[in-house]
């Protein structure tokens, strides 16, 4: 689930967002923005777990695609395809809140399929899958680790998949960090994640009060600010470190 941490994130991309408007906002907009913010999150994070499940899956396409070789060798007949029917990989795409994400945002649409078949590549060479098909058997840490490699090893450090994900998420960069905690926390409790939940409702309040409390305290937080600013007028200060210091100082005075 999303932390306070990323909230606060997604609170400033919405305030930010109002700021860019010169807020020129209609009443309940800068709701819907942050509200959209938190939808882009989910979209993300749900597209990171497919893919994961389409490179697994990917192994049973390779070695169909070998096996039908004019000529295929003896290892083109005996590819592995253990990671296929890898245990998580079915458990999440037999969980109804993913299957209802994937639905609602057209996931499979984004794929890139030369991405999968590139990182499902990256995978049969490595000395972890290598040792992991060499293993009879299935336990939940194995599979479970294997996931991880995929996303943290495999994923994450290539370019392609990075420029691919850009192309289809316009708010990676900031959104990132976020992706990396939120998966982290999915694999340690997969079984515990909705996917159609990002928030609790505790969460939830939080967000929706923090971005009112900023927006309907913007005055009386650039009052106390000022006089903090040694030898800075406040229009020279970037947008967004003053939103940052405005969120600061609501939470300070007006959060327990």
């Amino acid at each position: 689930m999303i932390n306070r941490r990323n909230i606060r994130v997604k609170v400033m991309q919405t305030l930010y967002s109002v700021e860019s408007m010169d807020n020129e906002t209609k009443p309940g907009e800068p709701l819907k923005i942050l509200e959209k913010n938190l939808e882009h999150s989910r979209q993300l994070f749900t597209y990171l777990v497919f893919f994961i499940t389409e490179v697994a899956r990917y192994a049973e396409m390779d070695a169909s695609q070998k096996a039908n070789k004019h000529l295929p060798t003896k290892g083109d007949l005996n590819i592995n395809t253990k990671i296929a029917g890898n245990e998580l990989v079915w458990s999440i795409l037999g969980d109804s809140t993913f299957k209802e994400a994937v639905s609602d945002y057209k996931i499979a649409s984004l794929t890139d399929k030369e991405v999968i078949k590139k990182t499902y590549q990256a995978l049969a060479e490595s000395e972890t899958y290598k040792t992991y098909t060499s293993i009879q058997g299935r336990d939940k840490k194995s599979e479970k680790k294997m996931l991880e490699f995929i996303f943290s090893t495999l994923m994450l450090p290539d370019e392609d998949f990075i420029s691919h994900i850009e192309e289809n998420f316009i708010h990676w960069d900031d959104d990132a960090d976020m992706m990396v905690t939120l998966m982290d926390n999915f694999f340690q409790k997969p079984s515990a994640f909705n996917f159609g939940e990002m928030l609790t409702k505790e969460k939830s309040d939080f967000a929706k009060d923090l971005l009112n409390s900023v927006l309907d305290k913007k005055e009386y937080c650039l009052e106390i600010i000022k006089p903090k600013l040694k030898n800075w007028d406040v229009d020279r200060i970037a947008a967004l470190d003053m939103i940052l210091m405005q969120m600061g100082v609501c939470e300070l005075l007006f959060f327990e």
